[in-house]
Formats: structure tokens, sequence, C-alpha cells
């Protein structure tokens, strides 16, 4: 273009000429440039489009990776929440059995039997009403027995005493 407007000005043609050489050369430049765009434009949706795929591919990446470390943490704190608690029980249990040693010792110094003393005591009493059974007498115990007869509660064991038997109050007759 720039070689016509030379050569043009090197033969020193008249105004006309000059000016249709101008019109031409600005319509090639506007025709070059709504071709450029129109390239552009198709080049572009392709562009657009490859762009697109890749960003999906990276999407999915990042997410299995995200997830492959959220699943690593996950199980990190199931192991400890597990290793907590088992350490915790394993403290109430030994904290359950102090209490539980304290609370006989203390009742065994007032006086009060333990369940194992009352559980022997019934089982003694189990093996004496079969005796007498065997024996033909009645199984309730006299108050005229002798004393020797009477059940003596094991050595080192605390007799459990069964409080009075509460008496009905006397009917007045009217």
């Amino acid at each position: 273009m720039v070689k016509k407007l030379q050569k043009m000005s090197a033969d020193k043609k008249s105004g006309p000429q000059l000016s249709g050489a101008v019109k031409e050369s600005a319509q090639q430049i506007w025709l070059a440039g709504l071709g450029a765009f129109s390239k552009a434009q198709e080049e572009g949706g392709k562009v657009f489009e490859t762009l697109v795929k890749e960003g999906l591919s990276i999407q999915r990446k990042t997410q299995a990776v995200a997830e492959e470390k959220i699943s690593t943490a996950t199980s990190k704190m199931a192991t400890m929440a597990t290793d907590i608690t088992s350490k915790a029980g394993t403290q109430w249990d030994k904290l359950e059995n102090i209490f539980e040693e304290r609370v006989a010792k203390a009742l065994n110094k007032l006086g009060v039997p333990s369940a194992k003393d009352v559980e022997a005591l019934i089982a003694r009493i189990d093996e004496l009403n079969k005796n007498v059974q065997k024996m033909g007498a009645k199984p309730a115990a006299s108050k005229s027995a002798p004393r020797a007869a009477r059940a003596k509660p094991a050595a080192g064991k605390a007799a459990v005493r069964k409080p009075a038997a509460k008496r009905a109050p006397a009917r007045k007759s009217a």
C-alpha cells in the first residue's frame, strides 16, 4: 500500500487518482480488519473450548487430591479418637474399682456385710434347710433349740442381723 502511494506520488498524478487510491487502501485495511476479527472469533471459540476442557481436567485432579487428603485426615482422627476412648475407658475402670474398694472398706468398718457374705449365709441356710428336711422336722427353727445347734457365722465374717419383724397393731374388738 505504501508502495502504491509512493508510485502515485512519483508519477505526480492528479488529486482524484490519489484520493481513489486512499479509498481503495482504506477499503483493504477495513476488509483485513474484518477478516482478522472473523478469524479471531473462530479461533477464540476453539481456544475457549480448549480452556474449558483443561479447567475441567484440573478441577477433577484437584478434587481427587482433596478427597485423598480428607480421607487420610479422617482416618487419622478416627484412630486418635479410638485411642483416646480406650485410654479414657481404662482410667474410668480404675476409678470405678478404687471407688468400689473404698465403699466396701467403709461398709465393712460399719459392720455391714458384703454381698459375698450374704450369699455365703444364704447358701448355708439353704444347706441347713435341706438337712432339716431330711431329718423330717419343719424348716423353721424353734426358739428352744440349743445355741450349739444354731448356725454360727463363719470365722472372720460379720454376722447378719435381721431387723425385728414388725407386729401388726392389736385390733380392738368393739
